[in-house]
C-alpha cells in the first residue's frame, strides 16, 4: 500500500468515529501506520511535531537572549534552573507522556478504541497530580538546590524568582504533555504541533513585554520570563482538554471510573521511562554543579554551550514520538518484522541529525556560542564544551530512537540501563574526577563524551542481541 492512498496522518475523526473502516480518519490513520512506507510515514508523523518544538526550542534560546539583557547573575539564574525545568519537561514528554503514548498506540493497533479514548481521562487525572508535587518540590526544596549547585548571591537569588514562577504553572504543564502525548499516540500530530506553533509565537511577544515592561505593564525582570510560561501553558492545557471533550480529533475525553489495568499500563512503559527522563537530566544537573566550582563565568559559559544539547531534544523528540507510534502500533497488531524495521530505520535517521548538527558545532562553536554572549571569560568554557562533546551527537541520537521504540514494545530495561551507564560515567566519574582529584574542564567533557559512547553502545547492543524487539510475554 502507498501511503498517499491514506489520507494525512493528522487528519481529525470528528465525522468517521462511528463509520466502518476505509481510507480516512482513524482507520486510514491506522492503516498508514500499518501498511504505509516506513520511511515516509516516519517522516509525516516526525516533521509536525519536530518543526514546532523547534520553535519552542527557539523561544527558550530568545528568552535566554532576553534575559543576557539583565546581566551575568541573571543568565547564571536561569542556567542553574533550566536542568530542573527541562527534568519535567522530559518527565512529562518522554516519560509519563510515553507511557500514554505507548498505551494509547498499542491500543489503536489491537482495535480497543474504547481503551484509547478511556486512557485520556488517566492521563489528565495523573497530570493532576503529578504537577501539583512538581510545584510544591520546586518551591519547597529550590532554594537549597540552586544552591547546591553553586549558585550564591544574584545568581541564587534570581534563580529562585524564576523558579518560582516557573512552577507555578506546573499543572497546566503536565496537562498539556500528556495530552498531547495521547494525540500523538493516536498517530494524530496536527492538534498538539498547532497549540504547541501557536504558543511559541505567543512566548516571543509576551516575554520581552513582561521582562522589560512596556507602557503601563511594570518591568517584572527574571520573573517576567517565567511568568510568560506559566501564562501559555494555562491557554494551551484549558483549549486541548476543551477540544479533546468535544469529541471532534482521534480521541475523545470523558469521565470515566478508573481502572487499574489502565494504569498499570501507562506506568508500566511510564515509570521506567521517567527514571530514564530523569537519569539525564540528573546527570545534567551534576555536571552543572561540577562545573560552577569553576567559578560562575564558567557556569554561564557551559549553560550556554549545553543549551545545544537541549536543542537537540525536540529534534529527536518529534522523531521518537514518531518511531514509538509507529513501533506501538505495529506491535499491537502483531507486526513485529516492522517492528524492528522500523526501529532501525529512526535509530539511523536519530544518528544523522544530531550527529549533522554536532559536527558543525564542534567546526563552528561561535556562531551559537555569540548568540548569548562576547566575553571572553564566558566563551572559553562554551567553545570547550563544544569542541569536545559536540562530535559525539550522533550517538545521542542514535540512543535516543532506539529507546522509544523500546517504548513502543514496552520493553524499556536496556535503555533504562544505558541511562544509567551514561550517567555513572558523566555525572559519577565525572564528579569524582573534578572533586577529589583535581580534574579540569577539559577532563569533565571528555568524560561527558564518553558517557554517550557507553549510551549508545548498551542500546545498540541490546537491539543487535535481539533483546528488545521480539515477540512474547513483555
Amino acid at each position: 500500500m502507498q501511503l498517499k492512498s491514506a489520507v494525512p496522518l493528522s487528519t481529525e475523526a470528528s465525522s468517521e468515529r462511528g463509520t466502518p473502516p476505509g481510507p480516512g480518519g482513524a482507520s486510514g490513520i491506522r492503516e498508514a501506520l500499518l501498511h504505509g512506507p516506513i520511511l515516509p510515514t516516519l517522516l509525516k508523523l516526525a516533521v509536525p511535531t519536530t518543526v514546532v518544538l523547534v520553535a519552542q526550542a527557539f523561544v527558550g534560546v530568545a528568552e535566554t537572549w532576553y534575559v543576557s539583557f539583565l546581566g551575568t547573575d541573571a543568565l547564571a539564574g536561569v542556567s542553574l534552573v533550566f536542568p530542573i525545568f527541562m527534568l519535567m519537561t522530559m518527565m512529562s514528554n518522554g516519560g509519563i507522556g510515553s507511557g500514554v503514548a505507548s498505551a494509547i498506540a498499542r491500543a489503536v493497533g489491537a482495535n480497543r478504541r474504547e481503551d484509547a479514548d478511556a486512557l485520556v481521562w488517566h492521563a489528565v487525572v495523573m497530570a493532576l497530580g503529578l504537577g501539583l508535587a512538581s510545584t510544591l518540590l520546586a518551591w519547597l526544596f529550590g532554594p537549597m538546590l540552586y544552591r547546591t549547585l553553586g549558585g550564591s548571591g544574584g545568581a541564587l537569588e534570581a534563580a529562585v524568582r524564576y523558579s518560582n514562577y516557573l512552577f507555578a504553572g506546573a499543572i497546566p504543564f503536565w496537562v498539556v504533555n500528556l495530552l498531547a502525548a495521547g494525540l500523538r499516540g493516536a498517530g494524530n500530530v496536527k492538534l498538539p504541533a498547532t497549540v504547541t506553533l501557536a504558543g511559541a509565537g505567543i512566548l516571543v511577544v509576551i516575554s520581552p513585554v513582561l521582562i522589560f515592561g512596556a507602557g503601563p505593564l511594570p518591568a517584572l525582570g527574571i520573573a517576567g520570563a517565567g511568568l510568560a510560561m506559566v501564562m501559555f501553558y494555562v491557554g494551551a492545557a484549558l483549549f486541548l482538554l476543551r477540544h479533546l471533550a468535544s469529541g471532534r480529533t482521534t480521541l475523545r475525553l470523558a469521565p470515566v471510573r478508573l481502572e487499574a489495568r489502565l494504569i498499570r499500563d501507562i506506568l508500566r512503559v511510564g515509570l521506567p521511562t521517567a527514571l530514564s527522563a530523569v537519569q539525564p537530566n540528573l546527570t545534567v544537573i551534576i555536571v552543572t554543579g561540577a562545573v560552577g566550582l569553576f567559578g560562575v563565568e564558567a557556569l554561564a559559559g557551559y549553560g550556554m554551550a549545553s543549551r545545544l544539547d537541549y536543542l537537540l531534544v525536540p529534534l529527536l523528540f518529534g522523531l521518537g514520538t514518531a518511531v514509538l507510534t509507529m513501533v506501538g502500533t505495529n506491535a499491537g497488531a502483531g507486526n513485529f518484522e516492522r517492528v524492528r524495521r522500523t526501529a532501525w530505520v529512526g535509530g539511523w535517521l536519530g544518528f544523522a541529525v544530531a550527529g549533522s548538527i554536532g559536527l558543525f558545532a564542534a567546526v563552528a562553536p561561535n556562531v551559537w556560542l555569540h548568540l548569548f554572549s562576547k566575553d571572553e571569560a564566558v566563551l572559553a568554557p562554551g567553545l570547550l564544551y563544544l569542541r569536545i562533546v559536540a562530535p559525539f551527537y550522533g550517538l545521542l541520537g542514535l540512543g535516543f530512537v532506539l529507546g522509544f521504540a523500546a517504548q513502543g514494545v514496552a520493553r524499556v530495561f536496556w535503555p533504562v540501563l544505558a541511562g544509567t551507564a551514561r550517567m555513572v560515567v558523566a555525572a559519577g566519574v565525572g564528579w569524582v574526577a573534578v572533586v577529589y582529584f583535581g580534574a579540569g574542564l577539559p577532563m569533565l567533557f571528555a568524560l561527558v563524551s564518553a558517557a554517550l559512547v557507553a549510551f549508545a553502545g548498551v542500546t545498540v547492543a541490546a537491539t543487535l542481541a535481539g533483546a528488545i524487539f521480539r515477540e512474547g510475554p513483555k
